[in-house]
């Protein structure tokens, strides 16, 4: 049987003469004490693949040294100094480990596993440890398991916090100072415009420029961006990703400042406490220099003057209180349940609110040249659809994974104080965590506290992790999935859940619902009958039929 990771291994590098030879060759099976999971990161594609190559290699010699079996390699490429960055192979790796997969993991090196400091790393070593596993770092020589190694853990993860925040401070100074003397930030470069490498200008694309520069002109004349889309479409030309034009793929380019060979004033987007996150808000203002005018970068499509005047076209076009150009009205509510689900028959994109009815969007938004399009009454569609949902949701296994699913997403909307709560306690607690190392850190090494006032400190603090621990395992506990057994409980937590909230429930059972198109004009078909739904369950699926045979096993096993 081939392994999981053998497509890995190999872009790695490895060839399968040493793949055998370092173990990773046959996929190891057995008792979850004698396999283990590998987590190996790096930072940027630059890095050298030979390096990820001896970490391999170090990670194998430390497991055969063991006597465990390395089930398999989890490799991802993230930041080293974006603490906030979700690690999804990460998380898959302990998520192995969590499951009962295996009982180790290997890291190479604790600042290869986590930026986040022992706020972080503690509860994982709490979880590890619940479950008799540990996490060994080769180079360091560190087991979670062995007496004392959690305190050097402890330490190394916070410097490992610190200079992940170094390095986020001096990769913000050079990336500033590299604006504000004109250079091109990075990043993608609008369309019509190219930056060679090594020069920090943008120039003319030549190949782009001139559909770019009648894009422009089109709406500097006061055309629509769904007009030029449509033009655009009806002439073939592609986007540069050899895409449709859209209208709002228009509007993207004239908003943006760089389409102006202008430095962009971007914002990063932060989440609720304020940390930052790895996005950032598009378009924005140019970034404007100690002499009040914006910094330029080389050759735009248009010129700052032109953006004004495409600006103001914009605003004159915008309605106060309407999905028309308003960028005032704040996060508008959900109007339709459907809107995200519902495809069109004949592109397969996307359908969304038209007023009454569900409309295709690409036919509005790119013209009929794309599709043909496709409308229905956006009443009798929703009605529909929560019919087939509560009848779909009664045919499932208790043991569904979509139940849960439900009950997890349901949870978010029906009780958001409860979610807020439980972020907000994490955050303290790994705020705690760091504190507690401080404390640690300034009476063992600083010398500086008696050591009456540490146990004291220590006492209080250890009281309050403690706390805090408790109170996010309640808010950790699973919700109640009785009303999704019940017909009438089912019906009613539909018809109350409004329209964010059933447009969750549909979102979290159905990858996607197609609308089948009418037989000829005045088609009578009832609309229960064009509704064809993809359910994440589907009651072929061997999996589901799996999770019936658990739970009526379960069932009828009489109770000890």
């Amino acid at each position: 049987m081939e392994r999981d990771d053998l497509t890995t291994l190999r872009a790695l590098g490895f060839d399968d003469d040493e793949l055998r030879a370092l173990g990773l060759w046959d996929a190891p099976t057995g008792d979850p004490a004698d396999l283990a999971e590998a987590y190996i990161r790096r930072s940027k594609k630059r890095d050298d693949l030979a390096t990820l190559r001896a970490h391999v290699r170090d990670v194998c010699r430390a497991a055969k040294a063991d006597g465990v079996s390395i089930r398999r390699i989890w490799f991802e490429q993230r930041s080293a100094s974006k603490a906030h960055v979700r690690r999804e192979e990460f998380e898959k790796a302990t998520a192995a480990v969590l499951e009962g997969r295996s009982k180790t993991l290997y890291v190479w090196k604790l600042d290869r596993l986590s930026r986040r400091g022992m706020g972080a790393v503690g509860l994982l070593l709490d979880e590890f440890e619940k479950r008799s596993a540990r996490m060994l770092s080769v180079t360091e020589g560190l087991d979670s398991s062995q007496r004392g190694a959690r305190m050097v853990i402890a330490f190394l993860s916070e410097r490992a916090r610190e200079e992940a925040a170094d390095i986020a401070m001096r990769t913000k100074a050079g990336g500033d100072a590299h604006k504000a003397e004109g250079r091109w930030p990075g990043g993608v470069v609008p369309y019509g415009l190219r930056c060679p490498r090594g020069s920090g200008k943008l120039e003319h694309d030549p190949a782009e420029y001139p559909t770019a520069r009648r894009i422009a002109e089109a709406l500097l004349n006061g055309d629509t961006p769904a007009a030029i889309a449509e033009k655009l479409n009806s002439e073939r030309i592609k986007t540069r990703k050899g895409k449709q034009w859209r209208a709002q793929t228009v509007i993207h380019l004239a908003q943006s400042a760089s389409w102006a060979g202008l430095i962009p004033n971007r914002e990063r987007t932060k989440d609720e406490f304020g940390n930052p996150l790895d996005s950032w808000r598009r378009g924005g203002d140019p970034l404007m220099g100690p002499d009040g005018h914006p910094i330029q970068c080389g050759q735009g499509v248009i010129t700052f003057a032109e953006r004004e005047a495409i600006l103001a076209k914009f605003a004159a076009r915008s309605r106060p209180g309407t999905t028309i150009g308003d960028r005032t009205r704040g996060k508008r509510k959900a109007a339709t349940i459907l809107t995200g689900t519902l495809r069109c028959p004949h592109c397969k994109g996307a359908m969304g609110n038209g007023g009454r009815n569900y409309r295709c969007l690409a036919r509005i938004n790119q013209g009929p040249s794309v599709c043909a399009g496709i409308a229905t009454l956006r009443e009798r569609a929703d009605e529909a659809i929560g019919v087939m949902w509560v009848n779909h949701i009664l045919s499932l296994s208790p043991e569904s994974p979509t139940i849960h699913a439900i009950a997890r997403r349901w949870l978010s909307y029906n009780d958001p104080a409860k979610e807020s709560r439980k972020r907000a306690v994490s955050a303290a607690l790994d705020n705690a965590a760091t504190r507690e190392l401080r404390l640690q850190k300034e009476f063992f090494i600083g010398g500086g506290m008696a050591e009456a006032q540490y146990e004291s400190l220590r006492a209080e603090l250890s009281a309050q992790i403690a706390g805090l621990k408790a109170e996010l395992a309640e808010l950790s506990q699973e919700a109640d999935l009785t009303p999704l057994m019940d017909p009438f409980a089912l019906a009613d937590l539909w018809h109350g859940a409004g329209i964010e909230g059933q447009r969750a429930l549909l979102q979290a059972a159905a990858k996607s619902v197609s609308l089948l198109p009418p037989k000829g004009v005045g088609d009578r078909t009832p609309i229960l009958d064009r509704l064809e739904p993809e359910w994440h369950d589907d009651s072929a699926n061997p999996a589901v039929e799996a999770a019936w045979d658990a739970w009526e096993a379960r069932r009828k096993t009489p109770a000890l």
